[in-house]
């Protein structure tokens, strides 16, 4: 039998090496975090072949003094907390004193700082092998640079794992990345094997910070992008989130800073899914860089040696306050007569679609702007006119029939002669009296919808505008009667896990407000004795673990009003204007002025695009004009 023995420090750096020294990238994550957290307001990192031969992070910040130089190089040697009271509420990104160590045993490290108040540099070495360390003089400004040779070096195992220099660089480009999103006000550079890769000086306006983002990711993301700016229950969300047709395949441009610090946590990205699920084309991920800050003590950053993932105090609240912020932001995408759709992309990277849809031509804003009132039925383009709204979904059916009946002598199939070629509605010179969607001039294949507006011909797919008109209109007919509830004919009993018979038991108040009565029979047994009444077809038992489970991990649940939305979206699609319609002028005014009004009106129940837009430029580039 081994007897216990103390691990060599050599040996316990190594072992902490395994958890914070992965590869490259991780080395200049740490460095550039220590270099933040003294203050630096210019950071040089320099690497050669993908990190892998040579790291070299260079700050401006405070500094070292040389009697705490060797220190440094120490394990869970910090400068940055003191006592319990400090760990609770860290404010700094670095704080458990095994960075420097690590790194410094598996590979050659030089450090070199000079703190403004000391005359003269000093600098310290290690080689990764007994640890020991020279302190030597030498020539430096105030600030301090770490260079990292030969990773892995002595840990043959370690470098086998390795990727090549491409993956391993892209890898370390994307921690640059990161850390310049999360800090705007400091400078950042980026060079690899000898060629400048990122030259960025501080951003400190608001146009300065949306070039550095445009910039690091894409131009098309800050020109497909809403500004969120909410602050509520000690929460202050801010940054840029992708339009619901601006949107990737991967999950490779979502950014998520809790504090300044880079963070991946299962909270929030449940409240962004929840908040786009309404408007995101199948299969597709949104786009997004927000920056939340909240009391340090509300948050728990200790819980992961790499610092990526956090613990909130009070996890429900950030995700409901989230999710409200950003729901309420995407359901404000609508055409907008104030904003100008100069910034209109001619293409569409994500291939979704073969022009710049409206929210592509930048006809949305995400002002709070919840005018909802009815259509508008005159010769003019005027908000406060006012009419009925249908009250049911049979209404919505043949709404637009019913708004404008067909001339006499024609049928929807067989329009008069003549209806077709008389505007209800006259186009005013005066730019002025256009509304942002323009003015029907005709209908294409009875299909689409075209549009004269003041910027340009606007191609609505009639079909996909008014199911989300309808669908609208019954989600918000739905909430202001509230959730309607039925007991079971015959209670159910569900045997279940001893901790979802708990979460029934502790979130019961909670289930109440969904339309469900729970009670918990035994350790693990639980009965179902009311359900909402448009879920009284459906299998309850999956229905219930679905709900407990999202208890479970986020201490709230969208399964039923998610199935909900389902069943609506499937009575919208099925009540709405089918293709091959035949619509008159009136009617197609109609339409385009309830899209003006409606919420989410830019994308269908299925995320599809609604309209799209050709401006003169993009027309005249098409025939050549002006050449």
């Amino acid at each position: 039998m081994r007897r216990i023995l103390t691990l060599s420090p050599r040996l316990a750096n190594q072992i902490a090496a395994g958890e914070v020294v992965e590869r490259p990238a991780s080395v200049v994550k740490e460095l550039v975090e220590n270099s933040l957290d003294a203050k630096a307001n210019r950071i040089d990192v320099e690497v050669e072949q993908g990190g892998v031969k040579l790291m070299r992070i260079r700050d401006n910040g405070s500094g070292i003094v040389r009697e705490d130089l060797a220190m440094a190089l120490n394990r869970h040697a910090t400068s940055k907390i003191h006592n319990l009271d400090e760990l609770e509420a860290v404010a700094s990104l670095g704080f458990r004193g095994e960075a420097l160590a690590s790194i410094a045993s598996v590979s050659r490290l030089m450090l070199t700082s000079k703190p403004a108040e000391q005359s003269e540099a000093w600098q310290v070495n290690t080689h990764g092998q007994d640890m020991n360390t020279e302190i030597l003089p030498a020539a430096h400004t105030d600030g301090t640079t770490v260079e990292v040779r030969d990773l892995f070096f002595n840990t043959p195992a370690r470098r086998k794992f390795m990727r090549t220099e491409k993956t391993e660089y892209n890898h370390l480009e994307e921690v640059v990345k990161r850390q310049a999103l999360a800090r705007f006000d400091v400078g950042f550079s980026l060079r690899h094997n000898n060629r400048t890769i990122h030259s960025l000086r501080p951003a400190t306006t608001q146009a300065e910070q949306e070039r550095r983002v445009a910039q690091l990711l894409s131009p098309d993301f800050m020109n497909n992008a809403l500004v969120i700016d909410a602050e509520a229950a000690g929460l202050h969300l801010t940054g840029w989130v992708g339009l619901p047709t601006f949107s990737r395949s991967m999950a490779d441009m979502q950014y998520f800073f809790v504090n300044g610090r880079v963070v991946r946590d299962k909270v929030i990205s449940h409240a962004v899914k929840q908040a786009y699920r309404d408007v995101l084309y199948h299969g597709r991920q949104p786009c997004f860089v927000l920056y939340l800050q909240l009391d340090p003590g509300g948050v728990d950053v200790n819980v992961h040696p790499t610092k990526h993932e956090v613990r909130f105090r009070d996890q429900r609240l950030v995700h409901d306050f989230l999710f409200r912020q950003l729901h309420r932001a995407l359901a404000q995408v609508r055409p907008d007569a104030d904003n100008d759709p100069s910034r209109a992309q001619s293409s569409s990277p994500q291939g979704l679609r073969p022009q710049a849809t409206g929210t592509m031509a930048g006809e949305f804003a995400g002002q709070q702007r919840m005018d909802m009132s009815p259509p508008v039925h005159g010769g003019g383009y005027d908000h406060s006119a006012g009419a009925t709204q249908p009250a049911s979904v049979a209404d919505q059916i043949g709404f637009y029939q019913a708004l404008y009946p067909a001339p006499a002598g024609s049928s929807p199939e067989h329009p008069a002669p003549g209806a077709w070629d008389r505007p209800a509605q006259p186009l005013p010179d005066a730019d002025g009296d256009m509304p942002p969607l323009g003015f029907a001039v005709a209908q294409l294949h009875g299909i689409f919808i075209l549009s004269q507006s003041q910027h340009g011909l606007v191609v609505v797919d009639m079909h996909a505008a008014h199911e989300r008109i309808t669908y609208e209109r019954m989600k918000r007919q739905y909430d202001q009667q509230g959730l309607q509830a039925q007991p079971v004919l015959v209670p159910q009993k569900l045997s279940v896990s001893e901790r979802e018979a708990n979460v029934a038991e502790e979130f019961g108040h909670l289930l109440v407000q969904f339309g469900m009565v729970i009670e918990r029979l035994g350790p693990d047994t639980l009965i179902v004795r009311q359900t909402p009444v448009y879920l009284q077809q459906a299998d309850v038992e999956p229905l219930v673990r679905s709900v407990l489970a999202d208890f479970m991990e986020h201490e709230t649940s969208d399964a039923i009003v998610a199935r909900r939305d389902e069943i609506l979206s499937s009575m919208a699609c099925h009540g709405s204007v089918r293709a091959n319609r035949k619509l008159t002028i009136p009617e197609m005014n109609a339409l385009l002025r309830d899209m003006e009004r409606t919420e989410r009106s830019g994308q269908c129940n299925h995320g599809r695009p609604t309209w799209t837009q050709l401006s003169l430029d993009d027309l005249d580039k098409l025939f050549l004009r002006g050449r």
